[in-house]
């Protein structure tokens, strides 16, 4: 969604009762379309993580089978830096989604 259309749509949401029943049905059936693209988007992203994770425990359990390590020291560090994080439950990447500038029509 463009940022004049993602404003214009969080403006009107604050003066809805000046709104007419139509003028309100098009804000809806924009939040929609909107919703929609998300969702589709969330889905491709969902498959490519699958498609990522299925591979990475395919050449783990090959490295296991063959004596090597499983857990690398990269692993410790990252476990870490998620233990050690003041977040509680909020995941890095969420609190950078909030500041990225996010557009859906990719």
């Amino acid at each position: 969604m463009g940022e004049d259309k993602k404003r214009n749509i969080d403006d009107a949401l604050l003066n809805l009762e000046d709104k007419s029943v139509e003028e309100l049905r098009e804000l809806l059936d924009d939040l929609y379309e909107d919703e929609q693209k998300v969702s589709y988007r969330r889905r491709v992203l969902h498959g490519k993580i699958d498609i990522l994770r299925a591979e990475l425990v395919r050449r783990l359990k090959s490295q296991r089978e063959s004596g090597g390590d499983v857990v690398s020291g990269h692993d410790i560090e990252r476990l870490i830096d998620i233990m050690s994080s003041d977040l509680h439950g909020v995941s890095k990447f969420d609190v950078a989604a909030i500041n990225e500038n996010d557009d859906w029509d990719e």
